[in-house]
């Protein structure tokens, strides 16, 4: 018989909407996710109340997307300074 990975299952608000998250990642990490995730639709229905859910939820996930495209390219340029300056 096959064992299960270990599942977490947490209730998490976002945008006043209740949600129940499964995954493998602990309870705090997920909270911890749907806490940004809360924190940036609630900033962004302050700067657009007209905005529906859906709608805040769609530029919430791209102003996220945005913010990990720039990391990962800042992290992409670091490991190449690193890699130069490494074999010098």
């Amino acid at each position: 018989m096959d064992k299960e990975p270990d599942v977490t299952r947490v209730r998490v608000e976002i945008c006043g909407e209740n949600y129940y998250i499964k995954g493998s990642a602990s309870e705090e990490y997920i909270k911890q996710l749907a806490k940004y995730v809360d924190e940036k639709m609630k900033l962004l229905s302050e700067l657009n109340p007209r905005l529906s859910r859906i709608n805040l939820a769609v530029l919430a996930a791209l102003n996220i997307a945005d913010e990990y495209f720039k990391l990962k390219a800042e992290y992409e340029e670091f490991l190449e300074v690193f890699g130069e300056e490494k074999s010098k």
